[in-house]
This record gives C-alpha cells, structure tokens and sequence, in this order.
C-alpha cells in the first residue's frame, strides 16, 4: 500500500471554491484505479457543503472503502445511499499521527478494514482519553494524553443476538443529515440494521442528545433497527476539563438516556452502550454499511470487515 495524500487545501470558512476543490479531490481518489480506499485525515464541520459536488456514478462504478468519523458521518452516509459500505473510524492525524504508538485495537481494526476481511470481536481496551497532547507540543508525537480506566459496558434490551447492517454516526452529524434531506424518507431501509450513534467533543448534554434520540424515534429509525451501539462519550475538552465525578455521571446521564428512549421506541431492541467506536481513544473501526452481530446473550460484539 502506498499512500497518496490530496491537493486540496482548506480554507478559513466553508468557501464554495474550497468546498468544490475537496470534492473534486474525493471524485478523483474514486475514480483512480490504483487507489483502493481513503482515509480521512481528520473531521470539521461543514462536509455537508462537500457531499452535493460529489459524483454518484464514479463511487457506484468502482466501490472502495471510505475510512473516517465525526463530520465524516456526511459522507459515509452518502456512500451508504450509494450502495458502498465504508468503516466508521479512523482519523490519520488522531489515531495515527500522535503518541508512541498506533492502539492495538486499532490496529486491528485498520488491518481487518483494509487487508484481511476478517471477523473482530470488539472488546474494551481497559484505558480511555478524551484528548491527547496538543498537537503544538511535540510531546504528543512521542505520548498519549491523559488516560483512565473505562467502566463496564452497559447492556439494555432483550438477551438475543441480532447481526444487521450498520448506520449512523455522529449523532449531532445524523441530525443536519436528516435536517438536509440526505437520506431516504422511509426509515424501513434501516429495518433490522444496527443503529451507531456517538457524540463529539462539542460535549453536548445528555438532555439535548435525547432530544436528537428522541427525533430519531419519532422518525422511525429506532423502531426499524434490531440493536443500537452507543460509544463512550467524550466528556473533556482542551476548554472544559471538568474533575472526575463530573465526567463520569456525564457519561452515566447519556448511558440512562440511552437506554430509556431506545426501549421507549423499541423494546426489542439490543443495546450496548459503551463500544469505544467515537470521539475517545484508543478507538475502534467498525464497519459502516457492512455486518455487527450484537450478542445480547453473551454480551458481545463482533464486527464483519469483508
């Protein structure tokens, strides 16, 4: 594998020259033959402007894997309208740029997602961070930021084990999705898929989540899929550090959250809440528009990289 990076620059502000150059370089990556995926260098905020200039034909006629989250909840979405699966995760500048070393889970995943095809269970790697170094420190070249032990996943729903196709994302990214018109009317595409939704290091609260959850249900997107996986979310930022306890029943309001209005909309529903998928590291990839059994008797996930 030989990297190829893009031309585009970016810009101060969503400019619509610099919104066409980005996606003129995605088109581009598509159509090249000897390019067999991309990877996202990092997210933003505004890739909803990109997705209208990208061409359908082009990623339909040679399908590849698209690698990235957070804004990129816009694009893989797109792709998933299209017909071509991608990985939800994955930022070359945020899991593989900084600190001593690449996250084995990650690793995993990355090679599963662009090498081998195989199946994952994923498991909880035991330590999370919100943030890493400052990337004006050359410290976060050579560490990682700093690192906790995470809590027990969190499991909600009846004891049954369901494998379905995934969509989601970005949960604040699936709200302006929806808001745009960029996805089918009729929420029975998702009939029997996995729901992923994770939040940003904007740290929204766990009420206004619910407000989006609860959207999301009324749609009718709660009540088509079989599961829901719901990462661990980040609850610092390089401007809010709140002390410990605070984070953690952060962490637990979303968790109950959750939990109550997935089972309000659907109580046959598995939920998993915890899977570090999101905005925290180390971080899985797990496939997007491909398979995840969620296994509500064993409690465990696995996730299909073919």
């Amino acid at each position: 594998m030989s990297p190829r990076p893009t031309s585009a620059r970016r810009r101060a502000g969503p400019s619509r020259s610099s919104t066409r150059c980005r996606a003129a370089d995605l088109n581009a990556a598509f159509a090249d033959p000897e390019i067999r995926a991309v990877l996202a260098t990092i997210g933003g905020e505004d890739q909803i402007t990109v997705v209208p200039h990208l061409d359908p034909q082009l990623v339909r006629a040679d399908p590849k894997p698209f690698l990235g989250y957070s804004d990129n909840t816009n694009l893989l979405s797109w792709l998933w309208t299209q017909g071509v699966a991608g990985f939800y995760g994955g930022s070359t500048q945020v899991q593989l740029g900084p600190g001593p070393a690449v996250d084995r889970c990650h690793v995993a995943a990355l090679r599963a997602a662009l090498l081998t095809g195989e199946r994952l269970e994923v498991t909880d790697p035991g330590e999370s961070e919100d943030i890493g170094k400052d990337w004006a420190d050359r410290a976060a070249l050579t560490e990682y930021g700093d690192r906790e032990p995470t809590e027990p996943w969190v499991w909600a729903g009846p004891a049954r084990t369901v494998t379905g196709r995934t969509w989601g994302g970005c949960i604040e990214v699936v709200q302006w999705i929806l808001t745009a018109g960029r996805f089918p009317v009729d929420s029975a595409v998702l009939e029997g898929g996995v729901l992923l939704l994770e939040t940003s290091e904007e740290l929204i609260s766990a009420r206004e989540f619910g407000w989006i959850l609860r959207s999301l249900g009324e749609r009718g997107a709660l009540g088509a899929v079989d599961a829901v996986l719901v990462a661990r979310p980040p609850t610092s930022s390089f401007a809010r550090q709140p002390p410990a306890e605070v984070r953690a029943a952060h962490r637990a309001e979303q968790r109950d959250v959750a939990i109550e209005l997935v089972g309000r909309y659907n109580p046959d529903a598995v939920v998993c809440v915890g899977v570090p998928f999101g905005h925290t590291r180390p971080q899985w990839i797990l496939p997007y528009g491909g398979k995840i059994t969620v296994d509500g008797v064993e409690q465990k996930v696995w996730a299909d990289y073919c």
